[in-house]
């Protein structure tokens, strides 16, 4: 049970780009699908009602596209994460991908303009 509990610590811990990299180890090697765990995840929150979407204050600004000219959109994640240029780049390339998580509302719309205004499809989560 310790090394359950250990396991989950180090899960949080997680950056986005480290995140996106497990992604793609438990689809690759695995043969699980990112998509699979979302909806698992999102499974008891869609029972819950209007209000408590209302309250939410932490927020995910989601990639789901980078649209047809990466270069912009690689150029605003890298202005909205202070990531380097390769892991920016990454990101945009594994599209859908977290590029902020829990992040203030002001913030996330602040970034998810910023990514529409380089042609990105985004997602608020």
């Amino acid at each position: 049970m310790a090394d359950v509990k250990k396991l989950a610590e180090e899960l949080t811990k997680l950056t986005v780009l480290e995140v996106n990299e497990l992604k793609n180890v438990l689809k690759d090697e695995y043969g699980i699908e990112p998509a699979a765990a979302a909806v698992a995840v999102a499974g008891p929150a869609a029972g819950g009602d209007a209000a408590a979407e209302d309250e939410k204050t932490e927020f995910t600004v989601q990639l789901k596209d980078a649209g047809g000219q990466k270069v912009p959109v690689i150029k605003a994640v890298k202005e909205i994460t202070g990531l380097g240029l390769g892991e920016a780049k990454a990101l945009v390339d594994d599209a859908p991908s977290a590029i902020l998580e829990k992040v203030s509302k002001d913030e996330a719309e602040e970034a998810k303009k910023k990514l529409e205004d380089a042609g990105a499809s985004v997602e608020l989560v």
